[in-house]
């Protein structure tokens, strides 16, 4: 027991020394390559943490990312989520040692790495993707991966498999087109070119671009804090129909959420904030 509150204390001072302005209580349950705490009521906070490697993506750091964010969907206290990295990367890449001698039929008989993608599949809770240094190659891919992307001036996107004798497999070729378009798409992944932080912010591959890292964090940090104090049904549904754009034609969209729109009006919560607006009132969510 001793040794576990040692640890927790290790990795709470790791985490204060890479973003000093950030307070938070430490939920680290064990993890050994991720460190998730809590710095604001209903908000989770998770840093990938393999410091030597850059943070590459391997994955045993996959399963502990999925793992977190399992107990975070399930967790009612958590409305919202912030992933990031270090100062110096977000993530420099996937991890080139546990992939170069793979063969053909390993990784299609054993779907290498669609374990990466898992969390877009059942995450319903918000994501926000904090970005510092390096998120190249499945560093981008997951950064990619989260709802809303922030990023400092020090934020280096790319997509470099090219440069090794292959492409994006966890998804980089289809978020980076839809987010920045085909030709700048197509040059990127063709030329292997880095993307830096101001054409990330021109071209909308991220919401918003903050000075320094320390900023980034903490303004992916409010900003799940301002999510967070809504309502977790509205919330929910708001993130399923502006996912569902990316699926679906304006007509059929517009239909998918009127549909939602009007099945919110059997939550209480859509009682309670229309009630709460008329009275100039503030809401108390119930999240029901």
């Amino acid at each position: 027991m001793q040794a576990l509150r040692t640890s927790t204390r290790r990795v709470a001072s790791q985490f204060r020394s890479a973003y000093g302005g950030v307070r938070f209580s430490s939920t680290n349950e064990g993890y050994q390559y991720i460190i998730s705490s809590t710095p604001k009521p209903g908000v989770a906070l998770i840093q990938l943490n393999r410091p030597k490697a850059l943070n590459a993506l391997c994955t045993p750091l996959i399963q502990e990312l999925n793992s977190a964010l399992r107990s975070h969907q399930a967790n009612p206290s958590i409305s919202a989520i912030v992933l990031t990295g270090s100062e110096r990367a977000f993530a420099a890449g996937a991890d080139i040692k546990e992939m170069k001698d793979l063969t053909f039929s390993a990784a299609y008989r054993d779907d290498f790495i669609e374990s990466w993608s898992d969390l877009v599949s059942f995450l319903k809770k918000p994501l926000i993707t904090a970005v510092n240094g390096y998120a190249l190659g499945g560093g981008c891919e997951l950064a990619m991966m989260g709802d809303i992307m922030y990023c400092s001036q020090s934020a280096v996107f790319g997509q470099p498999e090219i440069k090794l004798g292959t492409i994006p497999g966890a998804g980089g070729s289809q978020r980076l087109t839809k987010a920045i378009g085909k030709s700048r798409a197509m040059e990127a992944i063709l030329t292997g070119n880095n993307i830096s932080a101001k054409q990330a912010g021109e071209w909308g591959l991220v919401a918003k671009v903050f000075e320094t890292p320390q900023e980034c964090v903490d303004g992916a940090i409010a900003t799940a804090e301002k999510i967070a104090s809504y309502s977790q049904v509205a919330v929910k549904a708001a993130k399923e129909v502006v996912n569902k754009s990316q699926d679906l034609g304006i007509r059929e969209g517009v239909e998918f959420e009127r549909r939602v729109f009007h099945g919110l009006f059997g939550s209480q919560d859509q009682k309670i904030g229309m009630g709460a607006f008329a009275e100039k009132k503030k809401a108390e969510w119930k999240n029901e």
